[in-house]
């Protein structure tokens, strides 16, 4: 199937697509500063850059979009289009992840990961998202993941 799209203009809309400050991490970040946790963001000298860095709680917390990081959810499908170039892209995104997730963990730190899909779409647990990263930041488990 061709793309709907020409080339130029898709190349555009893929490159308007932010990195930081997306939606899913700001609404994780007011949850968690409604909840009294404060915390530093986009920490460039850890691996993986986090998104939130509570160092308080020796604790990270990466907020991924389900396609950018290939979760198998129903906000992710393969794109018909240029397949070669995805599956490549998106193995390199779960392979950075995963080597990001490792040395955090070697280096004592705590990982947390919310998921896209825990966030978007009609009946979704806000507050039930907020409720397990507050339990979690409390205790002591190294790693939490937290999908739809």
């Amino acid at each position: 199937m061709t793309d709907i799209v020409d080339a130029s203009t898709r190349s555009r809309m893929m490159s308007g697509i932010r990195a930081k400050n997306t939606k899913p991490e700001i609404l994780i970040r007011s949850l968690l500063h409604r909840n009294g946790f404060r915390f530093r963001i986009h920490v460039h000298n850890l691996p993986g850059k986090p998104d939130i860095v509570l160092t308080r709680y020796h604790a990270v917390i990466f907020v991924h979009g389900c396609f950018w990081h290939g979760h198998e959810c129903s906000l992710f499908k393969w794109p018909r289009t240029r397949p070669d170039f995805w599956r490549e892209k998106i193995r390199r995104n779960r392979t950075n992840d995963h080597k990001a997730r490792e040395a955090l963990i070697v280096n004592g730190w705590r990982v947390g990961i919310v998921w896209e899909c825990a966030l978007r779409g009609t009946g979704k647990n806000l507050e039930g998202v907020a409720q397990k990263l507050s339990d979690w930041l409390r205790n002591n488990t190294p790693l939490l993941e937290i999908d739809g």
